[in-house]
């Protein structure tokens, strides 16, 4: 089957078969437990996706089954069911760790919504489990086709000797690329030396990069090695090389014409077999042309360029990065990982986020310290979602009773998808990636909905 393996436990017999039908009509693999005792049995000796857990059973009840499960280290999903439904009941079960809360009579539509967003969670956590365990290139999480690319541009480039230049916005991940081309390279098993060009002081660049001889300058009590030495035989990664010095540029050319250096306060040339990484969030062409930044360098530097997309040109893969952040920020600050709602997971993934991957992981950092479980949208700053005065205010613009709720459904859906078109420059492959659709399904809503470009020009 192709959907999901599900085990139901509740001591009505008609509602186990109701749920059966229904789910395995849907293409869900389906088994049945009467009661608690049952149901952690066929857990042990078998892997499922979701349990559908009733509140009320016969000897052990469902809180404490759910509460055995946890302790059990079973990483599977619970949705708890309750013909009996109290707050204190929902409120335990969500400390527990449910996934939701179903108050009987069960909702068609509502089961198989929640199953279908349960499912896709687990399946977006499996995914970052498996691309970090792959390491190294791998550790860059993200399956939009704008990650593809740019990992296909690392697997060419990381085996080679050539030098690269990784330009991007800041907070897009520069070093992180430096790091996997380091890593799929020859030199994998040699030092990766970082170097952040705009932290060091201009009077301490050289100092920091080339080292210097004891007494070169006022407080050289003794020989440094710099971080070009240090780098032998490996990778030195320059970052924001565009705020470097003109004197220290001359020195970096130096070293990539012929592979020497000397220590500040030394003459003597020193030999050194290093691969050159640099990154910028700056135009460098501009730079040249303003001459500071020497043109010879950029040219013997943009060997191989790769450009690094900001978190806006991607919006699908931040389900997957936010997931990821979520898991590792709890376990750094030693808490169980919260839940989120749906609703949470579609705002940010419309947000734009101009600090990119650096503000998506300091939101998740938030949220895990500040936010409720499930975190909700509520936990998320203003300028994240939608102000709720303005969305009344729109709604109230149009008069009670002027059209169906279906027409509103597809008016909505028609604004929103033309505005996207307009947001992206009428790029249907991005809008569908940013929607969440597939582009052959966007193209029939455009002819749909007759949404023509001369028309919202």
């Amino acid at each position: 089957m192709s959907g999901g393996k599900v085990l139901i436990v509740d001591d009505e017999k008609n509602i186990r078969r109701t749920l059966s039908m229904v789910l395995e009509g849907e293409d869900y693999d389906v088994l049945q437990a009467q009661t608690a005792e049952e149901g952690l049995r066929l857990l042990e000796g078998r892997q499922f996706d979701v349990v559908l857990l009733d509140v009320q059973l016969p000897g052990i009840n469902g809180l404490e089954m759910l509460r055995r499960i946890r302790e059990s280290d079973n990483e599977v999903d619970v949705i708890m069911m309750s013909g009996h439904a109290s707050l204190a009941n929902a409120v335990e079960a969500t400390r527990l760790g449910a996934f939701d809360f179903f108050e009987k009579p069960l909702d068609r539509e509502r089961v198989l919504l929640t199953l279908r967003n349960c499912l896709a969670r687990r399946n977006l956590a499996l995914r970052v489990q498996e691309l970090q365990d792959k390491g190294g290139i791998f550790e860059m999480i993200g399956e939009s086709s704008a990650m593809k690319q740019l990992r296909r541009e690392i697997e060419k480039v990381g085996p080679t000797k050539g030098r690269v230049l990784i330009t991007g916005e800041s907070g897009v991940g520069k070093e992180l690329v430096a790091r996997a081309v380091h890593a799929i390279s020859e030199r994998s098993s040699r030092a990766f030396v970082k170097v952040n060009c705009a932290a060091i002081p201009a009077e301490l660049i050289e100092s920091e990069l080339f080292g210097h001889e004891r007494g070169s300058f006022s407080g050289a009590t003794q020989r440094k090695r710099g971080k070009f030495e240090i780098a032998d035989q490996g990778t030195i990664f320059l970052d924001e090389i565009g705020d470097m010095s003109l004197s220290a540029q001359a020195k970096v050319l130096r070293i990539l014409q012929n592979g020497e250096m000397s220590r500040v306060g030394s003459e003597r040339p020193l030999s050194v077999d290093v691969r050159v990484i640099a990154a910028t969030n700056k135009d460098l062409q501009s730079a040249v042309q303003a001459q500071t930044f020497r043109d010879d360098l950029f040219y013997r530097l943009n060997v191989v360029p790769i450009y690094v997309p900001p978190l806006r040109e991607r919006l699908a893969d931040v389900p997957l990065l936010l997931n990821a952040f979520l898991s590792e920020l709890s376990k750094e600050y030693g808490n169980r990982k919260k839940d989120i709602t749906q609703e949470v997971v579609e705002a940010l993934t419309n947000y734009n986020w101009p600090g990119n991957i650096r503000e998506l992981r300091n939101l998740c950092e938030r949220l895990i310290i500040m936010g409720a479980d499930p975190i909700g949208l509520g936990d998320l700053p203003e300028y994240i979602t939608p102000s709720r005065e303005a969305s009344s205010e729109h709604m109230s613009a149009i008069p009670a009773g002027s059209m169906s709720l279906r027409d509103f459904r597809h008016a909505t859906e028609r604004s929103y998808i033309e505005s996207t078109l307009r947001a992206y420059g009428w790029n249907v492959s991005k809008t569908s990636e940013v929607l969440g659709v597939e582009r052959t399904n966007l193209h029939k809503k455009i002819k749909k909905y007759d949404i023509d470009r001369d028309d919202t020009t």
